[in-house]
Order: structure tokens, then C-alpha cells, then sequence
């Protein structure tokens, strides 16, 4: 059950940055004990993965935040989160049946995969709706806010779901939570200023 959280927090941060969870799994199992990755995935942390992954998050990062750029990158990562998501998930889970002496997950990789896939792949599309909202009732100020936002509940979830992952849940539920409301305030302000203009032109 905590293997799951575990997964189920990794690839909900990586919904939100394909590369914050991988480069936070990569080194957390390169240098502490906490997590022992078996070796179909002992490649995640080698020193060409994590360089390659520290590369990518820095762009990801910088285009995330800039308006318009910032849909553009939430296309690409329409591909590249749920992957990640995928990949994290299965790796977790695989080490945490190593740990208890089982082969299950690492016989049966996909099942990991595809939860991992699911569930970054609605965080990421709640990530992609709702920040054009954002942006339009912003007119591009919130981009660098939302994006900094979301990269830092990345951060906050991938430790969590590796440190603490009972609290997985809650913090999914917090994030719905805070989608639906900016979702909402976003679209309530983008009506509030079509009617000012619809009223000045009137």
C-alpha cells in the first residue's frame, strides 16, 4: 500500500515536471539507502541521466514560465510527463518489492507503468486547462506564479511520497482542491473582464 502511494505521489509530481521527480528518485537512490533500485533501472541513476535530466528541468523550468511558450511546452509534455510518470512508478515499485523480497512488479513492469501513465497524465491535463485560464484572466502574470507554484508542489510531493507517502493522499486531494479553485477564480475573472469590454463597446 505505501509502495503505491509512493508511485501514485512520483508520478503526480511528475504531472506537474517530467523531470523533478526522476532527478529527485535518481539521487535520493544514488546516495542514500532509502531507495535501492534494481538493475533494470540502476540506469536512472547514473551520471548521464541525472546531467541529462538536470539539462531538461532547467529548460522546462525557464519555458514554463513565459505566456504562450508555456502551452507550447504543455504540448510537448502531453508525451514527456506521463512517460516519466510511468517510468518513476514502475521503478519505485520494483524497489520496494526488492526490499521485501518479491519479484512481482519487477516481472510485471507495465502494471506500474500504466498507473504511473494515468496518473500523471490527468495532472498534467488538469495542469494544461487550467492554466491558459489562468493566464487570459492574468493577461500573463500568473504564468511565472502558477509555474513556480507547481514546480514547488512537485518538490514538496516527490519527498513526501518518498519520506512520508501515507500523506500521498492528502496532498493529492489538496492539490484537486486548489485546481478547482483557481479553475474557477480564473474563469469568473475572464468573464468578469469580457464583460467589461462588451459593456465599454456597447
Amino acid at each position: 500500500m505505501l509502495a503505491a502511494l509512493t508511485g501514485a505521489g512520483l508520478s503526480a509530481a511528475a504531472g506537474l515536471n517530467a523531470y523533478i521527480p526522476f532527478l529527485i528518485v535518481a539521487v535520493v537512490a544514488r546516495f542514500t539507502e532509502v531507495l535501492n533500485l534494481p538493475s533494470q533501472y540502476a540506469w536512472i541513476e547514473s551520471d548521464w541521466a541525472i546531467g541529462g535530466a538536470a539539462v531538461l528541468l532547467v529548460g522546462e523550468v525557464v519555458f514554463d514560465k513565459i505566456p504562450v511558450v508555456d502551452h507550447i511546452n504543455d504540448a510537448v509534455g502531453t508525451f514527456i510527463r506521463p512517460a516519466s510518470g510511468g517510468l518513476i512508478f514502475a521503478a519505485t515499485q520494483a524497489a520496494e518489492d526488492l526490499e521485501q523480497g518479491s519479484s512481482f512488479m519487477q516481472d510485471n513492469p507495465w502494471i506500474g507503468v500504466v498507473l504511473g501513465i494515468v496518473t500523471a497524465g490527468i495532472v498534467h491535463t488538469g495542469k494544461a486547462v487550467t492554466r491558459p485560464v489562468v493566464n487570459a484572466s492574468t493577461m500573463g502574470i500568473g504564468a511565472p506564479l502558477m509555474s513556480t507554484a507547481e514546480d514547488t508542489a512537485s518538490v514538496g510531493l516527490s519527498f513526501v511520497a518518498i519520506f512520508f507517502p501515507i500523506i500521498v493522499i492528502f496532498a493529492l486531494l489538496l492539490m484537486l482542491w486548489g485546481a478547482i479553485v483557481l479553475w474557477r477564480k480564473g474563469r469568473k475573472r475572464r468573464r468578469e473582464r469580457e464583460q467589461a469590454v462588451a459593456a465599454y463597446y456597447g
